[in-house]
């Protein structure tokens, strides 16, 4: 579509002529989400429909940092059955325990009672055997 309107054509026709052309050219064939209903369209507006589409794509956290690190230590507590050795078990408890430390040493937003505990890596690891050992 690098083409100018011609001069004395209206420009609904030479839109629509443009149009044409690719569709016989094959150009609107199989794109993405072809068939599919519009993403988002719920039949109420939302005036911050666009700061909630990049929160999504960029999976932002709109939790406060102790309640996200108290939602990360349940994520992490169940994806041990997929961590294949002890001494990643205990890197990853290592990590997520300075975190928790580092996190508490800052000022609090949020709920108060919401403090992140440290895990206990014995425990964690004991847990992580005992799934492994059941499959």
């Amino acid at each position: 579509m690098t083409e100018r309107k011609p001069a004395g054509m209206p420009f609904e026709s030479w839109v629509e002529r443009q149009i044409r052309e690719a569709q016989e050219r094959g150009e609107f064939d199989d794109l993405p989400g072809a068939g599919k209903p519009l993403p988002g369209l719920t039949g109420q507006y939302d005036e911050m429909w666009w700061v909630r589409q990049v929160v999504e794509r960029e999976q932002i956290s709109t939790l406060p940092p102790m309640l996200a690190l108290r939602r990360e230590a349940e994520d992490l507590l169940d994806g041990l059955a997929g961590v294949p050795s002890e001494a990643e078990v205990r890197d990853l408890v290592r990590d997520y325990n300075a975190r928790v430390a580092e996190a508490i040493r800052r000022p609090q937003d949020g709920p108060l009672f919401a403090i992140a505990r440290r895990l206990d890596i014995d425990e964690v690891l004991a847990e992580w055997a005992g799934r492994r050992a059941r499959g």
